[in-house]
């Protein structure tokens, strides 16, 4: 294992930050909205346009991804991927008129998608797989929660386009550094004819298994809810408890926070309990659904900011812990393709339902954020329930998620 750190560890170092990054590009959205509104001088229910914008490009990536890999290796598809991203960022930043700016987001989805997808499959490669990517994934929680706090001290001094100014430069040294630790490798052979009928044969399979169908329903749910009260919180805060928007930036923050600790505490503490990954799950989404209400029916700034924090918390693993358990729902030569699957389907959830929150708010008022958080956290329950209901059993030595 040491050798495997000395002669990989930069790359995983830089897989890291990356993820750094997309979670910085994640997390600073629900702060800018609000400028982006006057900016533009768009409603919510518009200027929520943005989501189904960059989920497109995100969405197209994934049918990409594997290609590019493919053809071009490790190291040219980040490249491409990453120098997408970062002129997305640079165009972003000089103000384009709105149309633009939603083609710009689509330019970014698509960047983003080739990173956080080849960084999976190439350390899905190394020893160690697993811990790798929980911590990959984990990093992702740290970008979240630092992006609120690095927006809302940009935003007191430069306007909302200097943000991706900021995130396109972060970029360029990450593509350097892939650029000088990871080999250039040679591509495989073209596929046959067989192959690729057999490619296409998987994914029509996997989705018609109604256990990998819940399990997409049930991440798209999950994404949805935590990017709405991630993008929107803000707003809620400042709109309906009157918090100063330092303080609100500071609450969101303190949402990404829970939500890296969740993935860092929770399962730990779960497999020393003797706990099941599905059981944790539903105390996951107990917690959910408890951190929701308590925003919705207990009145107060305070209350809210700390509904934020805890429900960040309990939100962390679901995510991850849903894709360590989808071997149980589809036989093991479709486990690849139903993970895409899932993942694809997902991203929908990122789009639709923080749309909908803002055109919800749009029309009846911010205050609405919570009980529709509600609901979105009762529906995770009952969809979870029926994708245990269609699980193989646990192999008898797989005690975690």
């Amino acid at each position: 294992m040491s050798a495997l750190r000395r002669e990989f560890w930069a790359p995983v170092a830089l897989s890291y930050v990356t993820f750094v990054l997309v979670g910085l590009s994640s997390g600073v959205g629900g702060v800018l909205l609000p400028t982006q509104i006057d900016d533009y001088g768009l409603d919510k229910a518009t200027i929520g346009t943005q989501f189904f914008a960059f989920s497109a490009g995100f969405m197209l990536s994934g049918s990409t991804a594997g290609p590019l890999i493919h053809r071009l290796g490790i190291r040219a598809s980040l490249l491409l991927g990453g120098g997408t991203f970062a002129l997305a960022g640079l165009f972003t930043a000089v103000r384009p008129p709105f149309l633009a700016f939603l083609v710009a987001q689509i330019v970014a989805g698509y960047g983003t998608g080739i990173f956080e997808s080849v960084l999976n499959a190439y350390l899905t490669d190394l020893p160690g797989a697993t811990t790798l990517l929980n911590r990959l994934h984990a990093f992702f929680g740290v970008g979240a929660l630092l992006g609120p706090l690095l927006a809302t001290w940009i935003l007191t001094f430069l306007p909302w386009t200097a943000v991706w100014l900021v995130l396109a430069l972060v970029c360029l040294p990450l593509l350097i550094g892939f650029y000088l630790t990871l080999p250039a490798r040679e591509a495989p052979p073209p596929a046959s004819a067989e192959e690729h009928a057999e490619r296409s044969g998987l994914l029509a399979t996997a989705s018609r298994q109604p256990a990998v169908l819940l399990g997409a329903v049930f991440l798209a749910v999950y994404v949805g809810l935590e990017i709405s009260v991630g993008n929107w919180g803000f707003s809620f805060l400042v709109d309906e408890h009157g918090q100063s928007g330092l303080l609100a930036g500071y609450t969101v923050s303190g949402y990404w926070l829970g939500l890296t600790l969740g993935r860092f505490l929770i399962s730990p503490i779960a497999t020393r309990l003797g706990m099941t990954a599905t059981g944790m799950t539903f105390l996951c989404l107990a917690g959910v659904t408890l951190s929701t209400t308590l925003a919705w029916l207990v009145p107060g700034a305070v209350m809210a900011s700390v509904s934020f924090v805890l429900l960040g918390f309990w939100l962390g693993p679901i995510f991850p812990t849903t894709m360590a358990v989808a071997p149980r729902l589809t036989a093991a030569r479709l486990v690849p393709t139903a993970i895409g699957l899932i993942n694809g389907v997902s991203v929908i959830g990122g789009a639709v339902f923080p749309w909908l929150t803002g055109a919800i708010a749009q029309g009846i008022g911010a205050w609405t954020l919570p009980p529709f958080a509600v609901a979105l956290a009762l529906l995770q329950l009952v969809i979870w329930w029926l994708v245990t209901t269609r699980m193989a059993p646990a192999p008898s030595t797989a005690s975690s998620s």
